[in-house]
């Protein structure tokens, strides 16, 4: 951050970027080709996700947006939010005196509106009555993201078990061994597709009783996890060209919510 402005809620401060720099750090701190510093780039990244704003119309006291953007894409080409939203997990884990890697999992999906911008990629959920595209994740027991990725809106969830469950054992080393979901998941084919990747899958139903607001047991925390991206504007709809995009924007979200980005 240059001295001579004030500082972004965005920015990233100093015991972040001391976290961070090494996964972000991709070629030499002296290396000759670069013209801006990268905690910059990564503060005018975090301004654009939690601002919601183009690209063309980020702030003038940061590094340029077409520089932003392109250090942004050699970063998510490289998998450095990935695996910093791994470790990160795993640290937050352990100081919450868990095991590192989860047991459990919740899986669940959001729609987004869509926007003139992702063209015909975009669905319609008949059930939302929204046009635009579905995100669909899966967390731990205390909210911290394991796997996601975005489809037009009309995909069906049970459809997506499958992705989800490899993904998120690629990314635990295969520990979960039980996934929660809600009654839109019912059925064998979502079940088979769950244990094929050895996850067995427990459909939380809604209390018969039900009187008002209720919180589902499991559930809720996947539903926490969704209400924190949207604090970033960015996600609130759908404004990519390319679907990868918004679920890399996702990441990340998720990373800086990690990381105890100030809200």
């Amino acid at each position: 951050m240059s001295p001579a402005r004030k500082p972004y809620l965005s920015d990233v401060f100093n015991a972040e970027w001391a976290l961070v720099a090494p996964y972000l750090t991709l070629l030499r701190v002296d290396a000759g080709q670069r013209e801006h510093p990268l905690r910059g780039a990564f503060s005018g990244l975090r301004y654009v996700v939690r601002s919601g704003c183009s690209w063309r119309l980020m702030p003038h006291d940061l590094p340029p947006w077409f520089a932003v953007y392109q250090q942004a894409q050699r970063w998510l080409l490289a998998g450095c939010f990935e695996q910093l939203a791994e470790d990160l997990r795993a640290m937050l884990r352990l100081a919450a005196g868990r095991a590192p890697e989860p047991s459990a999992a919740v899986l669940d999906s959001r729609t987004l509106r869509s926007t003139p911008e992702i063209g015909e990629r975009a669905g319609y959920d008949g059930a939302k009555r929204k046009k635009g595209s579905k995100l669909h994740m899966a967390v731990d027991t205390l909210g911290h993201l394991l796997a996601l990725h975005v489809t037009p809106a009309d995909a069906d969830d049970r459809a997506q078990v499958g992705q989800l469950a490899m993904a998120v054992q690629a990314a635990t080393g295969e520990s979960v061994e039980v996934a929660f979901v809600d009654q839109g998941y019912t059925g064998e084919k979502p079940a088979a597709a769950a244990r094929e990747h050895g996850i067995a899958l427990e459909v939380v139903k809604l209390p018969k009783a039900k009187c008002g607001f209720v919180l589902f047991p499991r559930r809720w925390v996947v539903e926490l996890s969704f209400a924190w991206a949207t604090r970033f504007r960015r996600l609130v709809k759908d404004y990519e060209l390319f679907a990868s995009t918004l679920a890399d924007l996702h990441l990340v979200a998720f990373v800086c919510l990690s990381n105890g980005v100030e809200l």
